[in-house]
């Protein structure tokens, strides 16, 4: 049976956040709840089978919170509404919306989006060593550098510490001008842009000379132990076995260290295994250690990088080798089974 409701909005800025631009957001509601949702000033018409309507509004109530009060609502906040509808977990949502981990520059209020995201969270809080899996776009290193950051200005740790391996994607790091630091200073760009976020990029000059933040390739790690600080090891999937050992046994008293990497994307020459795939291998079941991953539900960037990895993750997963059939050919009593090219009878 077909139904027809209409949501009466505040003001033309809920309306506004909600529908999101040229209706945006209201088409991506309509695809996943299978309705129809037309703004007419401040009023959104929801129209189509009667319980497709009624989960429809049930999502809207759950993000009023954001856009009663002019926040725009996007494509994950709405999968996320959706995921927490239909297991159950409502009160969760309020939850992972109230986590705020740190306040940018600009006022903009940094939180977990997804409840894996959440997890993430929770398990750098409880653990002193967490390793982070998942594809491009899902806040790996983000989530991991707000964190520090925050545990740096709230005097938790005295230092922190950002490296991460370099490793050329397809171009040689020799060609590049400058010494060794400008050379693999692109290649810790990521981490420079996450500081940026929170703290004014005038001072981060002065803490780095202080010491306080520290940015650097991996090979600047060996043969030190890191003391009441926070690290950050991203991009873990292009280090060696023997450099992630190396960098896991850095940790000192007093510290917390966080290993981000996306084992899809491995820049490592074809004969060598990734560190991070071993070390998952290894310390899984290793107490104090806390093990997170990310798929593609959780990217947080433009709606279309969700989309690419997931076509990337069921392309890759045709192309994986199947393994090999056993034969079930059974000779007969009394019947030698046929040869085979390469036996040899006596």
């Amino acid at each position: 049976m077909s139904q027809r409701s209409t949501v009466r909005l505040p003001s033309i800025e809920s309306a506004i956040a909600l529908a999101g631009r040229q209706e945006k957001t209201l088409t991506i509601l309509g695809n996943l709840t299978g309705t129809s949702l037309v703004l007419r000033g401040q009023d959104v018409e929801v129209s189509g089978k009667e319980k497709a309507v009624a989960r429809c509004l049930k999502l809207i109530n759950l993000l009023e919170s954001q856009w009663s009060i002019g926040k725009a609502v996007t494509e994950v906040d709405i999968k996320t509404a959706a995921h927490a509808l239909d297991t159950a977990r409502e009160g969760e949502l309020q939850d992972l919306r109230d986590d705020v981990l740190i306040v940018t520059r600009r006022g903009e209020q940094i939180r977990a989006k997804t409840f894996h995201q959440r997890q993430y969270v929770r398990a750098i809080r409880n653990n002193d060593l967490t390793f982070c899996i998942g594809p491009a776009g899902t806040g790996k290193t983000y989530i991991a550098a707000m964190m520090a950051v925050q545990a740096l200005l709230s005097n938790e740790y005295e230092r922190l510490v950002l490296t991460r391996p370099a490793v050329e994607a397809g171009e040689k790091l020799g060609f590049l001008p400058g010494d060794l630091q400008q050379k693999v200073s692109p290649f810790l760009r990521p981490l420079y842009d996450a500081l940026y976020e929170t703290i004014d990029a005038a001072k981060i000059p002065d803490l780095m000379e202080k010491g306080i933040i520290e940015v650097a390739p991996l090979a600047y790690m060996r043969g030190r132990t890191l003391n009441n600080a926070f690290v950050i090891l991203d991009e873990a999937q292009n280090t060696t076995p023997a450099q992630m050992k190396m960098v896991l046994t850095r940790l000192g008293f007093g510290s917390k260290m966080v290993v981000t990497g996306d084992i899809t994307q491995n820049d490592l020459p074809s004969y060598q295994t990734s560190g991070l795939i071993v070390a998952e291998r290894i310390l899984k079941k290793v107490d104090g250690i806390g093990f997170c991953k990310l798929t593609s539900a959780d990217v947080v960037r433009h709606p279309l990088v969700q989309r690419v990895v997931a076509a990337y993750e069921t392309y890759e997963a045709e192309q994986a080798p199947k393994p090999a059939q056993k034969s079930t050919q059974k000779s007969e009593p009394g019947k030698p089974t046929p040869a085979r090219r390469g036996d040899r009878r006596s």
